[in-house]
């Protein structure tokens, strides 16, 4: 069962422009996390420390995204997709715009940074619960032949929000001296996400249930605690998706956060080097994802994403060469390569984890999956990258880091099976052999 054409193009544009802002909100605080916090909310810990504490803070929202999962996770399978994704775009938006009036410390104190770590944990709240939603709705809707690519588009929310939050915060930085970016420059776009948020409120609420939803819930077969049944059903989907999902986190975000530490506080570079070459990277990268979803409709979801993980884990050691040699062409170039092999992984990551689980749990599922892996991975990245770099003074280290990531990815997608010709519809229930349009495929771990 699917959607008319015109129903799934529109179901990927409210994905996309959803996930698009809430990954705006999600970048503009782990890059001022880096370039503003530290100074705004510890500035009675030395530079090296209140970095520390600052992406500490950042870490939060990691944790909570798991959380988001399940809550959010259990919803979408008991209620629909529909109605949490505006819940999840709500909750981010008004946590967003509240960080852009939060006072510093010099104004109120440890509240402050007490207050900042309890409104990252909010979004992470609103994240842990929309990517879920709004990969599922895509991959939902439309030709099952085009899942890999439908599916990818929101994660071009990624890109995209790296993109826009990115670029404001470097235009303002530009624009502002250093004294009105600290004093008030940074909060522009923190309080532009309370308007950007009626856009995306306006585009989802236009959209229809997905229609393999509909069908369950037709069917009576709705289960009643997704995750519980997640858990007893899928422990191998869910193990092939925490892992699958550990080194493309660890190796995103070296080469996007962990870049800004080292160029700016190592090598004692302009942040403009750090945030122009990541901002080149990204650019290219709203048109590589879905490239690369659209391959895996091709040629299957692992080895396009197997394809992105051995080219990270070769790249990673050309990185930080070229960041040392102070360079920005050499930089770009290094930013630039590194997101390409990100997007190769990334482009079929929305489709291979979301097509791990049936119908009935695919929300719950897909979630904790990918969002408990988002501990592991990206909320410690950073902070392992930094820590690495302090104990052995060398950024070795921290390749041989990203590299150990990458091969539990890619254990992740050998233990898995090749999900790309499953045949969603008919995967009503956990014990239901999923039938596919190959001979002798079966489901993933029915």
């Amino acid at each position: 069962m699917t959607g008319s054409a015109q129903q799934t193009r529109r179901v990927i544009l409210a994905s996309l422009i959803g996930t698009s802002l809430e990954w705006y909100d999600f970048f503009l605080y782990t890059t001022a996390a880096t370039l503003v916090f530290p100074k705004l909310f510890f500035p009675a810990l030395d530079p090296f420390n209140a970095t520390l504490a600052s992406l500490t803070t950042n870490a939060v929202a990691f944790v909570a995204r798991p959380l988001g999962g399940i809550v959010f996770g259990h919803f979408g399978d008991r209620a629909g997709r529909k109605t949490v994704l505006v819940v999840t775009l709500l909750v981010m938006g008004v946590s967003t715009f509240l960080i852009g009036v939060l006072p510093g410390y010099a104004s109120a104190g440890v509240l402050a940074p007490i207050l900042l770590a309890v409104l990252r944990f909010v979004q992470g709240l609103g994240l842990g619960g929309e990517w879920g939603g709004a990969v599922i709705m895509s991959l939902e809707h439309g030709d099952g032949r085009r899942r890999g690519f439908n599916a990818s588009w929101p994660q071009v929310g990624v890109p995209a929000g790296y993109v826009l939050a990115t670029g404001l915060l470097t235009l303002l930085s530009f624009t502002l001296s250093d004294a009105a970016f600290l004093s008030w420059g940074w909060r522009v776009p923190f309080l532009l996400s309370g308007v950007l948020v009626f856009v995306g409120l306006w585009v989802r609420l236009r959209v229809s249930e997905s229609p393999l939803f509909a069908q369950v819930e037709e069917q009576g077969t709705k289960a009643e605690m997704p995750l519980l049944e997640v858990l007893r059903t899928h422990p191998r989907a869910l193990l092939s998706a925490f892992t699958a999902r550990i080194g493309v986190d660890v190796a995103f975000y070296t080469f996007t956060a962990y870049i800004i530490v080292y160029l700016t506080t190592v090598l004692k570079l302009p942040r403009s080097y750090a945030l122009n070459a990541v901002l080149v990277g990204s650019a290219l990268q709203l048109a590589l994802i879905p490239l690369a979803g659209a391959l895996s409709d091709r040629f299957g979801r692992r080895p396009v994403y197997f394809a992105g993980v051995v080219g990270a884990a070769v790249w990673v050691f050309a990185f930080f060469p070229l960041l040392d040699s102070r360079s920005f062409p050499l930089i770009a170039l290094a930013a630039v390569v590194a997101l390409v092999t990100h997007a190769a992984m990334y482009g079929p990551q929305a489709a291979f984890i979301a097509e791990l689980f049936s119908t009935r749990l695919r929300y719950s599922g897909a979630s904790m999956g990918y969002q408990v892996a988002g501990i592991v991975g990206g909320a410690l990245a950073p902070i392992i990258a930094l820590s690495l770099f302090d104990a052995y003074k060398t950024t070795i280290a921290v390749s041989i880091y990203v590299v150990v990531a990458l091969a539990v990815t890619a254990l992740g997608l050998a233990i898995a099976p090749e999900t790309r010709d499953l045949d969603l519809a008919a995967q009503p229930g956990p014990d239901h052999k999923a039938k596919s349009s190959l001979p002798g495929q079966v489901g993933p771990f029915a």
